[in-house]
């Protein structure tokens, strides 16, 4: 009986420990899923503030191209050819 006993001790600990395992793993990927998820956001808010930006820089070239000379005069330099 001794023997059993013991034998079922094992067996315990070893389902003890292999629980353990399992639930610090899924702690960990929900951990990296986190970081991930943080890293997404902030990847995404950065791309927004970039567009935005580039927008402004794109009016921003239009506008100088039209107050240009430089750039009006290309109209009456193709009608000369």
């Amino acid at each position: 009986a001794m023997n059993s006993d013991m034998d079922g001790d094992i067996e315990n600990q070893v389902e003890l420990e292999e629980k353990t395992r399992l639930i610090n793993q899924v702690l960990e990927l929900q951990n990296t899923l986190e970081d991930l998820s943080a890293r997404v956001d902030a990847v995404k808010e950065e791309n927004l503030k970039l567009k935005s930006e580039n927008q402004v820089l794109g009016q921003y070239i239009e506008n100088l191209m039209s107050a240009s000379s430089v750039f009006q005069t290309t109209d009456s330099k193709s009608k000369r050819k």
